[in-house]
């Protein structure tokens, strides 16, 4: 059951950290606050739903942190027409909030467990744009069609060129180089032609993209 009271607080305690930031784009924080964010945690978990923390799920992975998230959604620049791509679903929760943002959303991740629990909970409140697979992201995914955004904070090792192919002219993908030292730069990676123009944004804890599915979980 969702503590609305306490999403309440949270929200806006995280809006005068935002503030301070000089984040106050209306319609993007409007998104953040129509997903409350407990329902993608565990119980244990969920008063800390809007603190600044990355915290963990399950399988191993965790939620990244949601100043962070409003910051990178920010470079986007989602816009209501769009098809977005979401790698590493996780918790569900950027894709959520991704389906209030834009028109369609794609949401992959390798293991099961992400998968069906991310199915549940976006039922749970109601969001019908989404589609859910499990896949591995690593090298693309084919087959899928083409999108005007792709959020990813699972990191590569090197630049991801291959998604070119994925992105409509014109589109932005955000996402994770790893520097090897724990550390990942964020980029902001624009399509022009047959390459990216690349922006560097700023670091965040490395969370490697890994190949294959899952084999249990």
């Amino acid at each position: 059951m969702v503590d609305y009271g306490s999403e309440k607080e949270g929200f806006a305690a995280l809006l005068l950290r935002l503030r301070a930031l000089g984040v106050d784009d209306t319609r993007l924080l409007t998104a953040f606050e129509n997903v409350p964010r407990s329902v993608f945690l565990n119980p244990e978990l969920r008063h800390l739903a809007y603190s600044s923390k990355m915290l963990p799920i399950e399988c191993g992975g965790f939620c990244e942190s949601i100043d962070v998230t409003v910051r990178l959604f920010g470079q986007l620049d989602i816009q209501p027409h769009h098809k977005a791509l979401d790698l590493g679903c996780g918790s569900g929760y950027a894709a959520a909030v991704l389906s209030k943002l834009c028109d369609r959303v794609l949401t992959i991740d390798r293991f099961k467990t992400h998968v069906s629990n991310a199915i549940i909970r976006f039922e749970h409140i109601g969001l019908t744009n989404m589609v859910v697979k499990q896949l591995d992201g690593y090298d693309g995914v084919q087959g899928e069609g083409t999108f005007d955004r792709i959020y990813s904070t699972a990191s590569f090792t090197e630049m991801p060129r291959h998604y070119v192919d994925h992105l409509t002219t014109e589109g932005v993908m955000i996402a994770p180089l790893s520097m090897g030292n724990g550390r990942a730069k964020m980029m902001r990676l624009t399509k022009i032609g047959s390459r990216f123009e690349r922006e560097d944004l700023f670091e965040i804890a490395d969370n490697p993209l890994i190949l294959g599915l899952a084999a249990a979980l």
